[in-house]
């Protein structure tokens, strides 16, 4: 059966009784190239066991199969259960759990599930629920890779850099634990039915360390927090109105010490940058000009 030809799939969930359900975000490739691209994408062989959430009828699970040595399917639609047990009946080395995966502990997962095995995500992420997914994985800290489908303005935020448009709090929480990089965008013609917006695959490399040390991580990622939620304010206004513990006075002081001008935005500071006033703010706290930043 091919997973991705058009009239097949329609014929195959008809046969199965299925219905697209919106509030699940369900969208099915219907370009073969596309899943074959990200399985190759994920860079997978067979000492790698992958966790994919969301396989649909299968057609991106049938090509990881044929490249990893196990796949754990997540599936949250129960109504697929017949489908998938047709579509995957060849695969012998997928196993499909149905349940929420924002429900489970990965790595107790990872370990019962893909044990001995070098763990990766390789997904077509319901847009719905993009950002939760991807901070449950990263957080979860047993993925060596993320390599999947998402909406293309999501993905050019992961991996924007400071001082364009597109950098925000999340692409720097992402880039934080992870290098990310574009590989492909896929036009809404691919899938059925057809979003209206244009995907793109991305892969996230875990790493090793941060790009670098801070103080406080925690208090790092408030600072960040402050900065785009007010993101058109000066960092000190940004700073002073959010964190609740600096006033003007003290916010500019711990900027000029970080070699920072008092005028600057959030969006123009890279994470380095980030890190730096971090540790300047408990610097400050030591030294009794603020009060205690947790």
């Amino acid at each position: 059966m091919n997973l991705t030809d058009i009239n097949e799939i329609r014929a195959l969930l008809s046969r199965h009784g299925f219905r697209f359900s919106k509030s699940m975000g369900q969208n099915f490739l219907t370009a073969g190239w596309v899943p074959e691209d990200i399985a190759e994408g994920a860079l997978l062989d067979e000492n790698t066991g992958v966790l994919e959430v969301g396989p649909g009828v299968g057609c991106l699970t049938e090509q990881l199969s044929k490249r990893a040595g196990k796949v754990l399917c997540v599936e949250l639609d129960k109504s697929l259960k017949p489908v998938l047990a047709e579509t995957l009946a060849g695969c012998d080395n997928v196993e499909i759990i149905f349940g929420d995966v924002l429900k489970q502990n990965l790595p107790e997962l990872v370990r019962e599930h893909l044990g001995g095995l070098r763990p990766v995500v390789c997904a077509n992420l319901p847009y719905n629920v993009t950002t939760p997914l991807l901070t449950a994985f990263i957080e979860a800290g047993c993925f060596d890779s993320i390599t999947v489908m998402i909406q293309r303005e999501v993905a050019r935020r992961i991996c924007a850099p400071a001082g364009t448009a597109d950098y925000g709090a999340f692409g720097i929480f992402v880039q934080w634990y992870a290098e990310p990089e574009l590989l492909f965008d896929v036009p809404p013609s691919c899938f059925i039915p057809q979003p209206k917006v244009t995907s793109s695959v991305i892969r996230l490399r875990r790493r090793e360390k941060p790009p670098v040390e801070v103080g406080d991580e925690k208090l790092m990622f408030r600072v960040i927090r402050a900065a785009f939620n007010q993101r058109r304010k000066t960092l000190v206004n940004a700073l002073s109105s959010q964190l609740g513990v600096l006033d003007k006075e003290n916010a500019a002081r711990v900027l000029v010490n970080c070699g920072f001008d008092t005028k600057i935005r959030g969006e123009t500071v890279d994470i380095v940058g980030f890190a730096k006033i971090s540790d300047g703010n408990i610097i400050h706290n030591r030294r009794g000009f603020v009060g205690k930043m947790h």
